[in-house]
């Protein structure tokens, strides 16, 4: 009798520990996100509080330190959302982990903030509002700082929902709100806000059709060919160079402006140069890789993983150096209209508020990327290490053409937009295939309309979602600006 009554008081406290670990973990899972609040909280502070110390106790430290409030929390949202589009097609390729990619972009994004981060940013974010047109410094300040909050709101939206937009545009679409209820709708640049516009088809455009070409040809040249691995022997080299230059030309060209300003004959010419030492380089390389090979897709996309890897660091290097002006440009036009109490149509980024730039990305990315870079990864589109490839390639000469040809352009359209290109090329091939083997199959063998239509390879759920935030970005900041200002000088004067 004792010994059942043990057994079934053992079992009484086995049951309620499970119950208790289910608790636990309910609790963890539920408390996740609030660890992730409470870190972006944290340096929000931290930023605010070394904003102060190194302003000190000039005038205007009120509106600094909210400003640096506004920049780091801007720049945690650049984080959470932006860099998602580099590293999210080489995490959907299963060529880096989710760690790795976080950690591999959280370093080198800092790493070109800080190295070649501009150190001249346009306040008025590419000359959309005239500064002549502003009252005053104190109405400019109120201005930059509802840019600052709306931008950083909307794309903290867009994170939420899992959107991938750009941030430049809202940062964009902040201005020209908070400039119209400044001093209306003549202070606007209309023609500069019209190749902005244009840059929402041009964009994601150029990124599919240069990501689809790329896909076409190692299609053409690699996977369609009888010895698969003699072929890989042969052109991975070259489009590594095609890699390698590409990108050469992109940081010269974008992202060392700090160091020195290079056009783009130049720098065309560096990419040409360190393209074909890279082609080179590769060739012995390759061939020691691809030695012992089976001739089959799957060693395809290993000798295209290292090649990936290296383009997304790459690519947030660039990113980077480019992209921390959107945080904190802003934020530099506020110091500088309190510190020479006017305002300027360009002005110099002091090496603190960069840091909080750099930084703020970083965190933002760590706490909060994840989702992102699991939507561009996998959820728009099925990526290898092939596919991912031609969309990292996409982004660098895009831009590169884009620049050549003066168009304005987003990196994170170029990038969403080489993701859809690569799926809607393949659904275009997909349906090639298929007509080719109905022309030769009996009318009883030949696959239905219907179930041809049913095989799609691009969610469009997630299209429909990603292009409707892209339309909607610059108006849905603008009348969060516009409102945002009308607030603060309600309620401060």
């Amino acid at each position: 009798m004792t010994d059942q009554t043990n057994e079934y008081q053992w079992k009484t406290l086995d049951k309620d520990l499970n119950r208790i670990s289910r608790v636990e973990y309910a609790t963890l899972y539920v408390s996740r996100p609030l660890v992730g609040i409470g870190v972006s909280l944290a340096f929000v502070v931290l930023a605010t509080l070394a904003a102060g110390l190194v302003f000190g106790q000039s005038s205007g430290i009120v509106f600094v330190l909210t400003a640096a409030a506004l920049g780091a929390y801007m720049a945690l949202n650049i984080g959470a959302n932006d860099v998602a589009n580099n590293m999210g097609p080489a995490v959907g390729a299963k060529a880096l982990s989710l760690v790795g990619a976080i950690g591999i972009a959280a370093v080198f994004e800092s790493a070109g903030a800080l190295i070649a981060g501009g150190d001249v940013v346009s306040t008025i974010s590419k000359g959309i509002i005239d500064p002549a047109s502003v009252a005053s410094g104190r109405t400019f300040t109120w201005a930059m700082m509802a840019a600052l909050l709306s931008a950083a709101a909307w794309v903290n939206l867009a994170t939420w929902i899992g959107a991938p937009v750009s941030t430049t545009h809202s940062v964009v679409g902040g201005v020209m709100g908070a400039g119209i209820a400044a001093a209306g709708f003549a202070a606007v640049n209309w023609p500069t806000m019209g190749a902005i516009a244009a840059s929402w088809v041009i964009s994601p455009l150029l990124g599919g059709v240069v990501a689809a070409a790329f896909l076409a040809f190692i299609k053409w040249r690699i996977i369609y060919v009888e010895d698969k691995i003699a072929a890989a022997r042969v052109w991975v080299p070259v489009l590594i160079g095609i890699m390698a230059g590409a990108f050469a030309a992109y940081l010269a060209l974008k992202g060392l402006k700090r160091v020195i300003s290079i056009e783009i004959g130049t720098a065309l010419l560096i990419g040409a140069a360190i393209g074909v030492a890279s082609w080179l380089i590769s060739i012995p390389l390759i061939r020691r890789q691809a030695k012992g090979m089976e001739n089959r897709n799957r060693s395809l996309k290993i000798l295209f993983g290292i090649p990936l890897v290296i383009s997304a660091a790459l690519l947030s290097f660039a990113h980077g150096a480019n992209d921390v002006a959107n945080a904190v440009g802003p934020l530099a036009a506020i110091v500088h209209a309190q510190q020479f109490g006017g305002f300027a149509g360009e002005v110099a980024i002091p090496v603190w508020v960069m840091v909080i730039g750099a930084f703020g990305i970083s965190f933002g990315l760590i706490l909060f990327g994840p989702k992102l870079i699991r939507m561009v990864g996998s959820q728009i589109t099925k990526l290898n290490p092939m596919r991912a490839y031609c969309v990292s390639l996409s982004a660098a000469i895009t831009v590169i053409l884009a620049s050549w040809l003066g168009l304005p352009v987003s990196s994170t359209h170029i990038a969403v937009g080489g993701v859809f290109g690569v799926g809607f090329f393949r659904e275009w091939h997909a349906e090639r295939r298929v007509r080719a083997a109905n022309n030769s199959r009996p009318p009883a063998r030949r696959l239905a309309r219907e179930e041809r239509q049913r095989r799609k390879f691009v969610r469009r759920s997630h299209f429909m979602t990603v292009v409707a935030a892209w339309v909607i970005t610059v108006p849905a900041a603008a009348l969060l600006s516009a409102a945002c200002f009308a607030l603060l000088t309600r309620a401060f004067g």
